[in-house]
């Protein structure tokens, strides 16, 4: 039969990519991390440190979840093997149909567990700290602004992140100028952090009564949110601190009270700032761990220049620092100018399906 030979050409092809795989997800490592932490967590003094104790709880929870998706995925490769080769027994044509849906199971998760072994960067399993902000523009890009944040708002909704707002400020009519918020969830960061850059909108503008087309820029930056102590030091005379009034919701306490806080770290001239946090010492050290996880990401980012000059590696000219640009008039497309990943329903990606993009650049950023 035709199509059965079809589906076990592709099923063979499988095979090779699976035990690559089984290699780089450490099945067996994670089992044995598995007991290591069932052990600790039925030890008689292990809720005496909660916060230790809840990192426990999340590595088991995580880990189990892992290993039960892998043998999903074993057991279906090798259930698609016994459908076909019942199909060669029986003749039977109806059981190509079962097979592709089968299939179709098996290789959505592959894919997922994929893009899983790509995300094995040092800081890929963190949290996510996000910022957005409006570019030149006024209205329009706020508007625009307001329009990315709605969109990584839904992407985490759709994955079961949760996402905690740590500074706001609102547009002068709509919209938002900027926005930092944290996105927590299984290697948030690992995701996110292929959104860093500046993104494009085109479309008639709903602002402009002539109805004329209007180019749009906001920017993201992306940094993990890493709990752990970073080892940077910082000199008190290297930082300029300042006080204000938190705005946007909150209750009567933050409008009342100058707990918001904002810092700048005078030799690079990065800012940045949180106002949500329950007290300004609560504030304060938000930022700091945001300021260190900048710093250190720039102190990596030197580095990783300073091999590529010495390979001699030529940079692609290309946007600037645009990444992707999502074009409503006078066609509709969203284009990711690293990748030259597509998709033409900008209404879906505006609603928070980006998986695609953020699964080209991550299998790019492993080709390289």
């Amino acid at each position: 039969m035709v199509e059965l030979d079809q589906l076990k050409s592709i099923y063979n092809a499988y095979e090779e990519p699976l035990a690559e795989m089984r290699d780089s997800l450490d099945v067996a490592g994670k089992e044995k991390r598995i007991e290591e932490l069932e052990r600790k967590v039925e030890e008689p003094d292990f809720w005496n440190d909660p916060e230790e104790s809840q990192k426990i709880m999340k590595e088991l929870k995580d880990l189990k979840e892992l290993t039960e998706k892998i043998r999903t995925l074993y057991t279906g490769y090798e259930d698609v093997a016994i459908l076909l080769e019942m199909g060669y027994e029986e003749e039977d044509p109806s059981v190509v149909k079962e097979i592709e849906q089968e299939w179709k199971k098996f290789e959505t998760l592959f894919e997922e567990l994929r893009i899983q072994t790509l995300l094995s960067g040092e800081y890929d399993s963190c949290n996510a700290i996000m910022t957005i902000h409006a570019g030149a523009g006024g209205t329009e890009s706020c508007d625009w602004a307001g329009m990315l944040y709605r969109m990584y708002n839904r992407w985490a909704e759709q994955r079961g992140f949760a996402l905690k707002v740590l500074d706001y400020l609102d547009g002068d009519i709509t919209g938002i100028k900027t926005v930092t918020f944290e996105v927590n969830g299984e290697n948030a960061y690992g995701y996110l952090k292929s959104e860093k850059g500046v993104h494009r909108l085109v479309r008639i503008s709903p602002f402009n009564s002539a109805g004329k087309r209007q180019t749009s820029f906001a920017s993201c930056d992306v940094v993990p949110d890493i709990e752990d102590d970073i080892d940077i030091d910082i000199a008190d005379e290297d930082l300029k601190i300042d006080t204000y009034r938190a705005s946007g919701a909150g209750g009567q306490h933050v409008n009342k009270t100058s707990s918001a806080i904002r810092i700048t770290h005078l030799p690079t001239g990065i800012v940045v700032q949180c106002q949500n946090e329950r007290s300004q010492h609560h504030n304060k050290e938000k930022a700091m761990q945001m300021l260190k996880a900048k710093l250190q990401l720039m102190k990596e980012q030197e580095q990783a220049e300073k091999v590529s000059d010495i390979r001699g590696e030529i940079k692609e000219i290309g946007f600037g620092n645009q990444i992707r640009s999502y074009v409503m008039q006078p066609y509709t497309l969203v284009k990711d100018h690293r990748t030259g990943q597509e998709n033409s329903n900008v209404n879906a990606v505006l609603d928070g399906d980006i998986d695609a993009f953020i699964n080209a650049y991550l299998k790019q950023k492993a080709e390289r």
